[in-house]
C-alpha cells in the first residue's frame, strides 16, 4: 500500500499483516539467522521513508481508527531498491514521540546494548545510530513537522489488495 512521490516513500500496514523477520536474539548472535513469520496486529501503520535517510517514520493509529497511538522513528540502514520491492537493515534502537509531538523516549535501549556487548556493533557504528535518532527527532518534530502531519488522517484507497510476498522469497537475489 504505497503512493511513491520524488522524495518520498509511503507504505502502509494495515493490522494482522505478516510480514517475516529474525528473532531479536538471533539478531545479536552470532549462529544463523532463522527468519520467522510475524504478523502485525497491535496498530495501523503508515510508513514515511525518505530514500538515503538513516531513518522511517511511522504514524502508528490503534487498529481501525484514526487514533494516533504515536509517531515511530525506526532506525534503519538507507533503504534501497532490489527486484523483489524494497530492502534495508534495521538498527534495533527506535524512537516513540507521542501522538501531539511533545515527547519521546528511546526504545529497546536494552536490545541495543546487548547487541554492541556482543560486537555486533562498533563503538563508532552504536553512536553513528544514537546521533541518526537524535537527528531524525528533530526533524520529524520541528522542521519537517509540516511534511508529516500532512498524513495524519491519511486513508487507504479500500479496493486497494494487501500484496503477498512469493513464497519464493528468500531464494531471490536482490542484486
Amino acid at each position: 500500500l504505497h503512493r511513491r512521490s520524488s522524495d518520498l516513500l509511503p507504505a502502509g500496514v494495515l493490522g494482522k499483516n505478516t510480514d517475516h523477520r529474525p528473532t531479536p536474539k538471533e539478531l545479536v548472535s552470532a549462529e544463523i539467522l532463522n527468519i520467522v513469520d510475524h504478523q502485525w496486529t497491535r496498530t495501523d501503520v503508515l510508513m514515511l521513508i525518505v530514500p538515503e535517510e538513516s531513518f522511517s517514520t511511522f504514524i502508528m493509529w490503534n487498529t481501525g481508527t484514526k487514533d494516533i497511538d504515536c509517531w515511530y522513528i525506526n532506525l534503519q540502514e538507507p533503504i534501497r531498491r532490489t527486484k523483489i520491492g524494497f530492502d534495508t537493515t534495521d538498527n534495533m534502537l527506535d524512537v516513540v514521540i507521542s501522538s501531539d509531538m511533545s515527547e519521546w523516549n528511546w526504545k529497546d535501549e536494552d536490545e541495543f546494548t546487548e547487541a554492541q556487548n556482543v560486537g555486533f556493533y562498533s563503538p563508532e557504528k552504536a553512536r553513528e545510530i544514537w546521533d541518526a535518532g537524535e537527528k531524525a527527532v528533530e526533524l520529524v518534530t520541528k522542521e519537517r513537522r509540516a511534511l508529516y502531519e500532512q498524513w495524519r488522517n491519511w486513508s487507504p484507497n479500500p479496493k486497494w489488495e494487501i500484496p503477498k510476498l512469493s513464497p519464493y522469497w528468500q531464494e531471490t537475489k536482490l542484486d
